[in-house]
């Protein structure tokens, strides 16, 4: 239990240190034991690895969480994927300025807000929050009994519902984001409870091998069953955006803060689909031939919708959320091989997948609309994400598109990245599964969905800005209504704070993109993302190995 204790605890901390740490101090100790917490669940999984290992692991807390070799994989993935996440959540750019609002409770562009902003109050509850998510998506996948599961599935979502709404600009985006994932989470929770519910009164038993026996053996209510392991699969697929309980996706990853996008976007994808192998592998194996059909059409429409909607895309974040709901559809075509080689390929392509994304919305954190501020000295805005924006990104800053062009490889599964290596190794599981017609429909969503990656390759190196001058903002005098104080931060042009009719002058400066100067985390956090994308493409020997020694599920 140490790699959870660990960072929960350390949660409960973060806590108290809100309530008694100065203000001065607090951002310096959260970050400290929030890196701290997530290391110190490293040394704890690497500890327990060669005894698990040996053993093949065991369960705890009278068979509630079980620690065998898939566990630890997916909570060592997902610790290093969140240690790396509070690198960019974390970062600040020129002028101390962070990603979250200075009070995330407040009206936009109230009086308070603006309050709030020019005393410089920062939101360190981001650190506790964001350990007390991690510890509930690390146990997430080593549940075998579903009251437990539901738990916490609720502890890794009640903290990305409030970071979802604390972006410091577009706060209205933000907030709604927030309330979209909030109301259909809330939904999606009642719906899996329900399923949980038929579950019990089939079998009689929350544990997943009680289930497991119990499907064996028919006993006339083989409907509440079916009904409830649908109920409950529609709670998984939802967290791993899968269609069609996708459409929270390119909202909130739009409207999150970019470093919690980024971390959502990683570690709940690892957290939730390390849950659903559990429960396909350990609970529902009798339901091979009910379930199929279910989750080949789920697959084949993720993948078919997650890339046709990526290709319309005009927005970075929107994009990559298209591009995130494709591959979960890529990792399902793994988990419906329902053999050994596919469990370590869809291990695998979790940790390639997730650690590209980290990077990529690091990136997309630093790219930033670049403005006048009021002594004609250039100023910092909010992030450059409409497409347009990064044209000729490659000729002023050839480093963060260099960068950026590696993730977005790895996504398309170009070789000698890691994205290659995960979609052949779980497009072969499926092969070997019997299910080569979800691998073909996977191979060419894949030949497809590298369409919109070469098109932003080409933005960034052989598009001039000026190309897309025509999308750019110009100068433009607009009349509109105000209320009473400061419009909300990040809303293009700068409405004057009075009552009744003001005057809106779209600023032609915000067609300038650059890259901000943080305080390097984000550049260290980005720079191991790529180390892992390129040593996981070129020699994925010694992972896929370790991997298959331990991917074996307890019952």
């Amino acid at each position: 239990m140490v790699p959870v204790m660990v960072v929960l605890l350390t949660a409960v901390v973060g806590v108290l240190v809100e309530a008694f740490v100065p203000a001065a101090h607090r951002r310096t100790v959260q970050l400290t034991l929030t890196l701290a917490a997530l290391a110190g669940s490293l040394v704890a999984v690497a500890a327990l690895w060669s005894d698990t290992e040996r053993t093949g692991g065991t369960d705890v807390l009278g068979g509630s969480l079980v620690v065998d070799g898939p566990t630890l994989v997916l909570q060592a993935t997902i610790a290093l994927l969140a240690l790396l996440s509070t690198l960019v959540v974390a970062d600040r750019v020129t002028g101390g300025e962070d990603a979250f609002a200075p009070a995330a409770a407040a009206v936009p562009g109230s009086d308070y807000e603006e309050l709030a902003r020019s005393r410089g109050l920062r939101q360190t509850e981001v650190f506790p929050l964001l350990l007390f998510a991690t510890g509930g998506m690390m146990v997430f996948p080593a549940t075998t009994d579903l009251l437990t599961l539901f738990v916490a599935l609720e502890v890794l979502s009640l903290p990305l519902y409030l970071l979802s709404g604390m972006a410091r600009r577009r706060r209205l985006l933000s907030q709604e984001a927030s309330m979209k994932y909030f109301l259909l989470g809330a939904f999606v929770s009642a719906i899996m409870l329900f399923g949980i519910g038929l579950l019990y009164g089939y079998s009689g038993s929350l544990r997943f091998s009680d289930i497991a026996a119990a499907t064996a053996t028919p006993n006339g209510m083989e409907g509440l069953l079916v009904v409830g392991a649908l109920m409950l699969l529609a709670g998984l697929f939802f967290k791993v955006g899968a269609v069609p309980f996708h459409m929270w996706t390119p909202d909130v990853y739009q409207g999150a803060p970019t470093p919690v996008t980024g971390f959502m976007a990683a570690c709940t994808k690892v957290a939730a689909f390390g849950a659903l192998l559990r429960v396909v592998y350990g609970m529902l194996p009798g339901m091979a031939w009910d379930l199929d059909v279910v989750l080949w059409v789920v697959a084949i429409l993720t993948m078919v919708v997650g890339t046709v909607a990526a290709l319309v895309q005009t927005d970075v974040k929107r994009l990559l959320a298209y591009s995130s709901i494709a591959h979960a559809g890529f990792v399902l075509t793994g988990v419906i091989a329902l053999n050994d080689a596919g469990l370590t390929a869809v291990l695998f392509y979790l940790l390639a997948y997730s650690a590209a994304t980290v990077g990529a919305f690091g990136l997309v954190s630093l790219v930033r609309e670049q403005g006048t501020g009021e002594d004609g000295s250039p100023t910092l805005l909010g992030e450059a994400t409409r497409l347009p924006q990064w044209a000729g990104l490659g000729r002023s800053h050839p480093v963060v598109a260099v960068t950026f062009t590696l993730f977005l490889l790895s996504f398309a599964g170009i070789p000698l990245t890691a994205g290659f290596v995960g979609k052949f190794a779980v497009f072969s599981a499926a092969v070997d599964g019997g299910a080569w017609q979800l691998a073909l429909v996977g191979v060419l969503a894949s030949a497809a969905a590298a369409f919109f990656y070469v098109r932003i390759v080409v933005l960034m190196f052989f598009t001039s800005p000026h190309d897309t001058a025509d999308e750019a903002p110009t100068s433009t005098t607009v009349t509109a209504v105000a209320v009473d104080g400061p419009a909300p931060d990040g809303e293009d042009g700068t409405v004057a704070a009075t009552s009744g009719v003001a005057v809106a002058t779209a600023a032609p400066e915000r067609a300038t993109t650059t890259v901000a100067a943080g305080e390097g985390l984000t550049v260290v956090a980005v720079a191991v993302c790529a180390a892992l994308t390129v040593l996981l493409g070129v020699a994925p020997s010694p992972v896929l190995d370790a991997i298959a020694s331990v991917a074996a599920l307890l019952p």
